[in-house]
């Protein structure tokens, strides 16, 4: 593929800061969403009732989001991204005003997945578009603006799903996101414009392989809610996890055929025979795996094992999205020298280092010394993270960028589900075996009650709980080990840049 030109965004200069505020926003709701309800879960279960079901407010938002990803990434080559963004954002506020009304829990859970139809939208198509706006050169800076604002969102979540639910009323995490979301839209159709073929598509490729997209839509949601599932609302190997596994394999199967018998599908064959693609797809799906260590299980451990208050416990997560936008917006300057893969390489042996590092903190500890080892994670993350994704984007032409953006998140998406999963599995075992019963959650619970406990028990809780973090970030050095042995092995140890028009690209990745 290198010497070919891509194609150039015909957005102009002076129209960039109003499309990049708009993917920004919307950006800053996507990811927002994804964790602002999980504070607000005792008010709306008291007004709703349906504590039974309640973490599908969360996992029927994360399926919809995830299995939807690949579907908007070849509609937007097919037709677009301009018109799949609106779609997309117009859905998520619909979601967002059903959800404000809902009269139920099933009524909420329903209009959560509405929700994430959009956020699926929105994550995807946002990425591409940042891709689109700018030359290979300038590309760090806007992915690391939208960094961080993924970053922010996320960890602001919580704090204001609390303050709104105590404040004002639950149903306010919901309507917030109007005024926002159509500030995003106005702009949106106001100041994107795209390449003149965007626009006029031939008649003969806009077709849609609605068959694939359903196939990959209901293999994906068997498996997401196998593995969300499984070990919280039924054990790992009864009827119904094994049921939804064995229902996602088969499934898995029919989309592989009806996929190569398509015309235009959803996910075409040469997402995995390229090797740049597939080695980043892996790469990245590895980071999703390694990346619930720090967002799931650090918070319990500082709370449980060094004794922190929520605020402050959120505070040592915190930290590593304070390096990781910094270390990806210099990143450029690092692979502009040594190329992409070399720069990823860098960065997930660093990353490799700490997670390595984690267990041998002391018992209890000082809240410092994991505040540190997360500060530097972020910065090694950024550094691996952004020049696989600018790297990838950069491989293909225009009409291929949404499929190839989207099969990027997808992987990572489907990473994060599976470490949740297997590292949830770890933790509780590891529980289990060291004090003859009970899960992360409980014991959890139970030291946040510690008068009821002598000195003795509330020190060996805290010692189990260590111990089960410890094991979750080897598994996560584990995972940052395979990372590197895909890059390693997998990867090209240059990337086919294709050569852009504006002439800010070199023909391909000069890495020495």
């Amino acid at each position: 593929m290198k010497g070919v030109a891509q194609a150039v965004p015909t957005t102009p200069a002076a129209h960039r800061g109003p499309v990049v505020a708009a993917l920004m926003l919307g950006m800053g709701l996507a990811a927002i969403d994804g964790t602002i309800v999980s504070t607000a879960v005792p008010q709306i279960v008291g007004d709703l009732g349906g504590l039974a079901v309640f973490s599908w407010l969360f996992s029927g938002y994360l399926l919809a989001v995830t299995v939807t990803l690949p579907v908007y990434g070849k509609l937007s080559d097919t037709f677009g991204r301009k018109p799949v963004l609106i779609a997309g954002v117009v859905l998520f506020l619909i979601g967002s005003l059903l959800c404000a009304a809902a009269w139920n829990m099933a009524a909420l859970i329903a209009f959560r997945v509405v929700q994430g139809l959009g956020g699926g939208a929105l994550q995807g198509t946002i990425q591409t578009i940042a891709a689109d706006l700018y030359p290979l050169k300038e590309r760090p800076k806007i992915q690391a603006k939208l960094s961080s604002v993924w970053a922010a969102s996320s960890v602001a979540g919580p704090a204001a799903g609390g303050l709104l639910a105590g404040y004002a009323d639950w149903r306010w995490i919901f309507l917030i996101n109007l005024p926002v979301g159509l500030v995003a839209l106005w702009l949106i159709v106001r100041h994107l414009k795209e390449p003149a073929a965007a626009r006029t598509t031939p008649r003969e490729r806009v077709r849609i392989d609605w068959a694939g997209a359903l196939s990959i839509f209901a293999t994906g949601a068997l498996l997401l809610t196998a593995l969300v599932q499984g070990g919280v609302a039924w054990p790992w190997l009864s009827a119904p996890s094994l049921g939804l596994l064995t229902g996602a394999a088969v499934l898995g199967a029919v989309t592989v055929l009806v996929e190569r018998r398509a015309a235009e599908p959803i996910i075409p064959g040469w997402i995995w025979r390229r090797r740049t693609i597939s080695a980043v797809n892996l790469a990245l799906g590895a980071l999703g795996l390694l990346m619930v260590a720090p967002t799931v299980f650090l918070p319990t451990y500082a709370q449980s094992v060094l004794g922190l208050g929520p605020i402050a416990a959120g505070f040592v997560l915190s930290v590593m999205t304070l390096s990781w936008p910094i270390t990806a917006a210099f990143s450029n300057r690092v692979y502009g020298r040594i190329g992409f893969r070399l720069t990823a390489v860098i960065g997930i042996s660093l990353a490799l280092a700490l997670l390595l590092a984690f267990p041998f903190l002391p018992f209890p500890g000082e809240p410092w010394q994991p505040a540190l080892i997360m500060l530097l994670l972020g910065g090694a993350l950024g550094l691996f993270q952004l020049p696989l994704i600018v790297g990838v984007q950069s491989t293909v032409p225009y009409e291929e960028r949404g499929t190839t953006t989207a099969s990027v998140l997808f992987c990572r998406q489907v990473g994060q589900s599976v470490g949740a999963a297997v590292f949830g599995a770890v933790a509780n075992g590891v529980l289990a075996a060291r004090l003859g019963g009970g899960d992360l959650d409980t014991l959890a619970r139970a030291l946040d009650a510690p008068g009821s406990l002598t000195a003795e028990t509330m020190d060996g809780l805290r010692r189990a709980v260590d111990t089960a973090v410890d094991y979750v970030f080897v598994g996560a050095a584990g995972a940052a080990a395979l990372a590197l042995l895909v890059l390693l092995t997998l990867a090209p140890r240059r990337f086919p840049v294709l050569k852009e028009a504006t002439g800010d690209a070199r023909g391909e990745d000069q890495a020495p």
